[in-house]
């Protein structure tokens, strides 16, 4: 049904696997796990303008969350005038909700897609959706450090010993893997925490929220690491590694922004200041082109003698 995901994605994967294979020995376990970390990194590269939309809408919601509350406080009991109020407020700031949640839909099937690849890398299958047999085989075969890219920690021992290693080997390399995930995950979302506002930090559902993806979250790179290829788990931490790098560039640069936003309109202020009053002082050089501007003349004695030249 996702298959024009897939065979993108797969595709993507032979790809680094050609780049790496031709630098590398191509049946090399570690030109196959540089060609994961590269599909990775080229999916998550594909999708850096969706998620710079995601934390501009996030950041939005933040700000809007104070008056949303005080809508939801006066107009609690009457649905339709809250649905009403709350479309009112989004017209005059010019915020859609749901925008924030497109880029998310947008990436969940893309990686849906790259597990389901990863995943589909079995022993003895006749193909993969671009990769044939042959790759496959080769897959299947690729070790790192003696631990295979296809293979579980959790399997059987006479299953391991069939493809060539055991799960001392597999332990040595997934273990790391899986402890490395779960610490990216929890900066990661350390990260994100960090940038809600006060108001956001203080509400409840958000703080319950914020526990589970600091604790909670990397804890399934732990628990379910075992059970999970360890191509899986490559997958898994150089993602987190993207996404942990990814956030500081956009952070910055958003920070960046708004230090500029927030200087620009003193800087108008001032000029427009300086330039109001330049012009209250010219109205008498205007009207009296021949006299020195700012100096107002005595012209008493007009008055008194008008007969009288000056």
């Amino acid at each position: 049904m996702l298959d024009f995901i897939y065979y993108p994605v797969s595709a993507i994967l032979w790809f680094w696997h050609k780049v790496f294979g031709f630098v590398l020995d191509p049946a090399s376990g570690y030109a196959w796990a540089l060609a994961v970390i590269f599909l990775v990194f080229t999916l998550r590269a594909l999708l850096f303008k969706p998620f710079v939309h995601q934390v501009r809408s996030m950041k939005k919601m933040q700000e809007f969350a104070p008056q949303i509350r005080e809508l939801q406080a006066k107009y609690g009991d009457d649905r339709q005038k809250l649905a009403a109020e709350m479309q009112k407020l989004q017209a005059e700031r010019g915020f859609n909700p749901l925008s924030g949640c497109l880029p998310i839909l947008v990436q969940v099937p893309v990686f849906i897609g790259l597990f389901h690849v990863l995943n589909g890398f079995k022993p003895g299958a006749p193909s993969n959706f671009i990769f044939n047999a042959d790759e496959v085989a080769s897959f299947v075969a690729a070790d790192v450090f003696g631990a295979k890219l296809s293979n579980t920690i959790s399997q059987a021992p006479e299953v391991l010993a069939m493809f060539g290693t055991d799960r001392w080997d597999m332990m040595l390399v997934g273990v790391p893997l899986m402890i490395a995930a779960a610490i990216a995950t929890h900066f990661t979302a350390r990260h994100s925490v960090q940038r809600q506002t006060a108001d956001a930090a203080a509400n409840p559902q958000t703080a319950i929220m914020n526990r589970m993806t600091l604790w909670i979250f990397p804890m399934f790179a732990i628990i379910g690491g075992p059970f999970l290829p360890l191509a899986i788990l490559i997958y898994w931490l150089a993602n987190n590694f993207w996404t942990l790098g990814q956030q500081r560039v956009v952070y910055s640069r958003i920070d960046r922004e708004e230090a500029a936003l927030a200087g620009a309109p003193a800087v108008v202020e001032s000029t427009a200041v300086e330039a109001d009053t330049t012009h209250s002082a010219d109205p008498v050089a205007k009207d009296e082109p021949g006299e020195i501007p700012g100096v107002i003349e005595d012209r008493s004695r007009d008055a008194d003698k008008p007969g009288e030249s000056r």
